[in-house]
């Protein structure tokens, strides 16, 4: 499943000052509620309300291709952890990578966004 993007520096700042945060040794995870989520949602095809997500990697990991495949394991473990068990829709989800997430797998960094989003609360009710 492709992911939403989210484009604008403003909503990262706003994530990082004003969203609710939960911290692991791999990622940083930022929730803040989308409040141009119904605006979004009539402009969606499928006219459903999604969330935003951002994936941040510093230059201090590393070069190029390191912080592109750090990248690339986010995304997967953020995969992951959505098809288990679905997140609750219309935020922000800033998620930044730390320095333990470099030599990780993606299985790992799974387990990881897995518990910070059950510290946010983000999991949707079965």
């Amino acid at each position: 499943m492709k992911f939403r993007a989210i484009c604008e520096n403003h909503l990262y700042q706003k994530a990082y000052a004003k969203g609710k945060r939960a911290v692991t040794p791999a990622v940083a995870v930022y929730i803040l509620p989308d409040y141009a989520a119904k605006r979004l949602a009539k402009e969606n095809p499928m006219k459903k309300t999604v969330n935003r997500i951002g994936l941040t990697v510093s230059t201090k990991l590393g070069g190029a291709t390191v912080r592109s495949r750090v990248r690339r394991i986010l995304r997967e473990g953020l995969r992951a952890v959505e098809k288990k068990q679905p997140l609750r829709v219309g935020f922000l989800i800033v998620i930044a990578a730390r320095s333990a997430a470099v030599n990780m797998k993606s299985t790992e960094i799974e387990a990881h966004l897995s518990s910070a989003f059950a510290t946010l609360n983000m999991f949707r009710p079965l």
